[in-house]
């Protein structure tokens, strides 16, 4: 479906400026900006400096982060040499290193044993690959990337660690090779007449930091007490010209388009720069959300979220992430301004989408992609972003080589114009376009399955029923909310319970844990709180182990069960509206 556009639309896409984003790029992207330098800092405040002289409101803050930056890695295999780096949150060795024995695991699961070893492995190095092969005893490993080596943060811990939370960071050092060298090492295995002996140092700076973040607000008029939050990280890999040099940019022609054209909104725009997010795994967003959860759940009608735009050759635009209720609102403009389809794919445990908790309806997290070709790269960062047609951010992506010339001015002017249609209208449109019935058909579809396969050995019926019967009254609310046109105060009360909806369907859809914590950086299937029926399922029947997976999963049903009467209440006011 094509999204209808304004004048107030079309004012907004023509004014957007491909050489003032590439300005802005360049700016932003003339230094390396780690999470905490001074460097960083300066992004910050040139982004500040734009922002105020257009008139916007800003506060730039510091405050702490948990922060890795890795320094320098050194690996020797029977005498020789191989060129590697090493990670964000990896152990760091000592100056002594780690000597051990290597062995080839081609892809780490969960069955592999590889105790007191040194594991090579295919693929880039990421938290849930690593947790892995600690898992299987490893006490190192070492990661065959594509032509170039990727710079990854290697833990699960989602922002600052918590007592509990930093037993989650990782074990063991982490270090990654380019292609070549994975192969010269696997002849060395197949040479060698035994084990291979293997020397490995990491160096990996890691503590608290001051770090910065800049929130500017434009505000609305009718309703200035809500807002859409439109967010992206400043710190880089790196010069990180696409990533996030390109993203930066385009939350500052917004900011720029807006004011010059002297658009009004009826609720306020709130653009957040973030530091924290390459090497502290979300510290900054996730700070911000501690520190405001209650206004961020009153208030925040929409996050949309900013990543690596712009690049060359970056034309799958359909893919980008999105949760259900917020998919067509996002593709009708993606299909209006660029003609493609938009099938969207849901958001993985990624990307600073700290506001789950909070209930917030989530939109994009990048939005050009590479098309998947057969190439190395494309291969290896498929596996990492997914899609369909999709093969990731390109080639450079986390590299040395995400320089100024990544970009094409004419991507990252099609890219900022949808976003600024879409925010324009997120914050402007009387009635929230959120789409619930297609999150609770989304809902329904996983119960079904988590039914499927607990058999008898778990009631789910009463799920069953409540989910049955929140469709037909999400489809009753979508058919109410076109017979007319609503006033402002309606559209206000609305609003409010559309928001409230997605408050407790959002929690459900994406949350394992307490709403006020976070759940560590792993991909979660729908309804987390079930996926463990798989463990049940898989108990040997009558078994103390089913009786106790039965146990956890009948307290955890109370709580699915609960989460859907609320949303049942709150569907059934907005029936009779």
């Amino acid at each position: 479906m094509k999204a209808e556009l304004s004048a107030e639309h079309q004012q907004l896409i023509d004014a957007v400026s491909g050489d003032w984003l590439m300005d802005f790029t360049a700016n932003i992207a003339r230094e390396v900006r780690l999470s905490g330098s001074p460097e960083e800092l300066r992004a910050f405040e040139y982004a500040k400096g734009v922002l105020d002289d257009l008139g916007v409101e800003t506060k730039l803050s510091l405050h702490e982060g948990f922060i890795s930056l890795p320094v320098k890695a050194a690996l020797l295999i029977a005498d020789e040499k191989f060129s590697c780096i090493t990670h964000s949150m990896s152990v760091s060795t000592g100056n002594d290193g780690l000597d051990g024995e290597l062995v080839y695991i081609k892809e780490p699961n969960s069955t592999i044993q590889a105790t007191g070893k040194v594991v090579l492995t295919e693929g880039i190095a990421t938290p849930g690959a690593v947790h892995l092969l600690e898992n299987a005893g490893a006490v190192g490993a070492i990661f065959i990337n594509g032509n170039l080596t990727h710079e990854m943060t290697v833990s699960r811990v989602w922002g600052n660690p918590t007592p509990e939370t930093k037993k989650q960071f990782p074990t063991i050092p982490v270090v990654s090779i380019v292609q070549q060298e994975g192969d010269r090492i696997k002849d060395k295995m197949e040479q060698a007449a035994g084990p291979l002996d293997i020397w490995l140092k990491t160096v990996v700076d890691t503590g608290w930091r001051k770090i910065p973040t800049l929130v500017a607000e434009i505000k609305g008029v009718q309703e200035p007490e809500k807002f859409v939050l439109f967010s992206g990280h400043i710190d880089s890999w790196h010069y990180g010209a696409m990533d996030n040099g390109g993203a930066n940019a385009t939350m500052l022609e917004v900011a720029r388009v807006i004011k010059e054209q002297q658009i009004s909104l009826r609720r306020s725009l709130r653009i957040a720069f973030w530091s924290g997010h390459s090497h502290g795994r979300y510290a900054g967003s996730t700070y911000y959300c501690d520190a405001n959860w209650e206004d961020l759940h009153e208030n925040c009608m929409l996050h949309v979220y900013i990543d690596s735009v712009g690049g060359k050759g970056a034309t799958i635009l359909g893919e980008s992430n999105c949760m259900m209720e917020t998919k067509e609102f996002g593709g009708s403009f993606v299909e209006a301004l660029t003609g493609e389809e938009f099938i969207g794919k849901r958001f993985g445990r990624g990307g600073d989408q700290s506001f789950w908790g909070p209930g917030i309806p989530a939109l994009f997290m990048g939005l050009s992609e590479q098309p998947l070709s057969d190439d190395l790269a494309s291969q290896t960062l498929v596996k990492l972003f997914g899609g369909t047609k999709s093969g990731g951010f390109g080639w450079w992506w986390h590299t040395t080589e995400d320089t100024l010339d990544k970009l094409d001015k004419d991507h990252l002017k099609r890219d900022c114009q949808v976003y600024t249609a879409v925010l324009y209208d997120a914050c402007t449109r009387k009635i929230l376009p959120l789409n619930q019935e297609a999150a609770v058909k989304e809902l329904k579809e996983a119960l079904s399955g988590y039914a499927k396969l607990a058999g008898e050995r778990l009631d789910m019926t009463v799920a069953l029923q409540r989910i049955n019967q929140l469709e037909v009254l999400t489809e009753k609310i979508r058919a109410t909310l076109q017979q007319r046109e609503w006033t402002d105060h309606e559209a206000k009360e609305i609003n409010a319970r559309l928001l409230a909806l997605s408050h407790q369907l959002i929690p459900l859809n994406y949350v394992s844990g307490d709403i006020y914590d976070h759940d560590l950086a792993m991909n979660q299937p729908t309804i987390p709180l079930l996926k463990d029926i798989t463990a049940m399922a898989a108990a040997v029947p009558e078994s103390s182990d089913e009786k106790e997976w039965q146990t956890l999963l009948k307290r955890r049903m109370n709580k699915v069960d609960y989460h859907l009467l609320l949303a049942i209440r709150i569907a059934e006011e907005l029936v009779r509206t």
